[in-house]
């Protein structure tokens, strides 16, 4: 597909494909703050599965060692 003439004319005349094609530079709208508070909660809960799991291997392994 073609960039229009008036694209072209824009942006002076400049060949470059990167101007052209790709994705739109289209700008997330969402809080960052929010977001990231929201990513270590669920790192924090995903921490502490990892703790319980390790734990359960912890025991289990001393287990059949002990069997």
């Amino acid at each position: 597909m073609a960039a229009p003439l008036a694209r072209v004319r824009e942006l002076d005349y400049v060949l470059t494909p990167g101007r052209y094609v790709g994705l739109p530079d289209d700008e997330d709208e969402f809080d960052f703050t929010e977001r990231v508070t929201s990513l270590w909660a669920e790192l924090a809960a995903q921490l502490g599965e990892e703790a319980a799991l390790n734990k359960l291997i912890a025991d289990n392994r001393a287990k059949i060692l002990t069997a």
